[in-house]
Formats: structure tokens, sequence, C-alpha cells
């Protein structure tokens, strides 16, 4: 019998913190639109890393639930976050997932021009335009952090920054040389048919590895620690001397280089962080990925993630970051079908709350945080629809 996770959680109240979430708030428009409001507006989501846009008029965008934001970095050399969005006409200013602007944000439909700072600079015709004040017609701003190299933004100001929600970990993050790190590829985008709260309590739910993940059992034993902290969840696992059955973990164990940089403990060390409400960074002795679960209906959620790297030119190095890549893409497989079968689960009329178990705190953490935020969230059956409009 697989032996419990450590673990570790903080002091608490208990309220419904031995029921997990009900079933419908998985499935339920309203829930969603309740969540738009309560959850995301004042959430920080990750946009890129600071080395993706070194230079002024180097942009990034993020599409989030109907909106589109876009991080640009000014003349100075400071990044500037935007809603990408025109005042004249709304429409969209830059295009694709990352770019340059020459010298000025200027909109495709009808040329006004905004400095990198968001200001309105140029209107064509402004003669045509009796009362326009350029002060006051700038780009509507978001607010944007940098931590340890990650930029992230959000719409309404207010709450815990993000050097503070992961305060509890800074010092053993610091190691990891993340202002450092350089993009491995590509951000990729992957569609799952669930909703966004699904992706993100299996990624935070240790009990589930030794049952469903046997690569994962391989390299790190039945010994897997999960605690949670006010706005981080994390999870470890340290690298198990014993040489694995599958040929791409023994190969990975075996080709694995010594991290100058990172200490003893940290060699063989895997740890995860799953930032409130819907954003983890993989954090390897080779690499470090970001994954963010971006709602896309009640029951679509799309993955957006990229591995980043220190340079490193060795062979060893090499090996290990495509062996890290095979073994996860099979435990993204593993968890694709898990999660896929909870969603269908979710929609049974026999489902409401189940039980968590006292090592599950990752899930007990954020229940409280939703019941707080929603209290519907705390009933067993939806209401009647619509009830998210009369919320609001």
């Amino acid at each position: 019998m697989a032996e419990p996770p450590r673990f570790r959680e903080p002091s608490h109240q208990p309220d419904q913190d031995g029921l997990s979430l009900p079933g419908w708030i998985y499935r339920d428009a309203d829930f969603l639109e309740a969540e738009r409001d309560a959850v995301f507006a004042g959430s920080w989501q990750i946009v890129c890393h600071e080395s993706d846009m070194p230079e002024a008029g180097d942009y990034h965008t993020l599409d989030f639930m109907g909106e589109s934001f876009v991080v640009v970095r000014d003349k100075a050399g400071a990044l500037k976050g935007f809603h990408n969005v025109c005042r004249h006409r709304a429409a969209r200013l830059l295009d694709g997932p990352s770019g340059k602007c020459r010298g000025a944000i200027v909109c495709p439909y009808h040329a006004w021009s905004y400095g990198y700072d968001g200001r309105l600079n140029t209107v064509p015709f402004r003669e045509k335009f009796p009362g326009l004040d350029l002060g006051s017609t700038g780009l509507k701003p978001l607010e944007v952090e940098s931590f340890l190299g990650f930029v992230f933004v959000r719409q309404r100001p207010g709450g815990p920054s993000v050097a503070e929600m992961m305060a509890p970990y800074h010092a053993e993050l610091e190691p990891y040389r993340l202002p450092e790190l350089k993009a491995l590829g590509r951000v990729t985008l992957r569609t799952r048919a669930v909703n966004w709260k699904n992706v993100g309590d299996n990624y935070s739910d240790a009990l589930h590895i030794t049952v469903a993940h046997p690569g994962l059992t391989r390299l790190f034993g039945r010994s897997y620690g999960v605690e949670a902290q006010e706005w981080v969840d994390k999870m470890w696992g340290d690298m198990r001397v014993e040489p694995s059955a599958n040929i791409s973990e023994r190969l990975y164990q075996k080709y694995l280089p010594a991290v100058p940089h990172l200490t003893a403990e940290r060699q063989r060390k895997w740890a995860y962080y799953k930032l409130w409400p819907n954003m983890a960074f993989d954090i390897y002795p080779d690499q470090v990925d970001f994954m963010q679960f971006l709602p896309v209906s009640p029951t679509e959620t799309l993955i957006r993630e990229i591995a980043y790297v220190l340079p490193d030119a060795r062979r060893e190095m090499r090996a290990a970051r495509y062996l890290n890549w095979r073994i996860n893409r099979m435990v993204s497989v593993e968890d694709k079908a898990l999660i896929e079968r909870v969603q269908a689960g979710m929609s049974s009329s026999s489902y409401t709350m189940g039980p968590l178990a006292e090592t599950e705190v990752c899930l007990r953490s954020f229940g409280r945080r939703m019941r707080r935020l929603i209290p519907e969230s705390r009933l067993e059956r939806a209401p009647a629809p619509g009830w998210a409009r009369r919320r609001n």
C-alpha cells in the first residue's frame, strides 16, 4: 500500500474543510461568470519572461477570458502593461503572441498612435475631433510586476504582490538564477475539455501520484511531499538512486549533470509551485517551466506553457532536457485522461461533494478561498440560472 505523502498546512478555522467543492461549479456558466469578477479580475496572470522582450518596443500579449493584454518595454527599460485595445473604435492594436513596435503603438484601423507609456500622441484628422483630450485618452493600464524575471499583469489592483505571495519560497528559488533564464522553444497551447479548477486540483493532488503516474513513482518512490501556504501550494520529490526500469527515466537519472549553482539537496529534486488561482511553476535542476490554466468555457480550458533554461552547452544537459520532456509528456497524457474522467463525473446527479483526506491540504486550502470569495460554492446544488447576474 502506498505511503501517505508528507504534508504541512497553515493554521485555519475548519469550515467545510473535510469536503471537496461541489461538482456543479465545475460545469456551471453562472459560476464562471462569478469567477470572472471574484477570482480573476484581481488575480495576477503570467505573460512571459523579461528575457523574451529585451529591447525597447518589444511586446508580449496574453488573451485571457475575452480580454487582450499587452506588455511593452519602454525606452527607459521599464515594463508597461495595457489593455490591447484602441481607445477610438476598440480595434486590437498589436497582433500575435509577441513582436516589436517601431517607435510607437499604432492602431492598424485609423492610425491612432500611442507611446510605449500608453499616452495618445497623434490622431489623424485631429481637427475633426473637437474636444478630444489626448491626455485622458491613453491606453487603459494594467498593473505590472516582474518577479525573479517573470512578468505578470492584473486588471484590478489590490491584494498581495507576486513577491508577497511567493515570499515563503523566495529563498529556495533564488539559487536557480531565474532572472537569467532564456526560453527553450515556444509557448505551447493545449486545449482540455475540462473546467480550469479541475486542472488546478489535479496539479495540487499528491494522492494520485503513486496510483496514476508510474513513471514519477519509479523516479521518486512513494515519498512525495505536499504543503499549502496561503497563496501557494508546493509539491516535491527527490529522485531515487536506484535506476528506473524505464529507459527514458533511467537515462535522465544517468545523464542529469551536476548544476554548480544549486545545493547538494537540490541537485536531484523536482519541485512544483502552484500560485493562486491558475498558474504553476515546475522547477527542475535542468530547466524551469510555467503552466497557466486559462478558462475558455465552464467545460474547456487552454493550458499555456513554456520551458526556460540557463545557457549550458554540455551534451549531458541537452540530453537531460530532452529526456525531461519525454518523461513529462507521458505524465501529461496520464493527467489528461484523469481530469477528463473527473470532469465527466462532475456531471453526474449522484455527485455533490466528496470527502477530503487530512493530507489533501492543497485542495482544502483552495476550497476555503473559493467558498470565501463565492459563497454559492458552499451549496450542494446550483442556484436557479442567472444567479451570477443577480449576485453582481
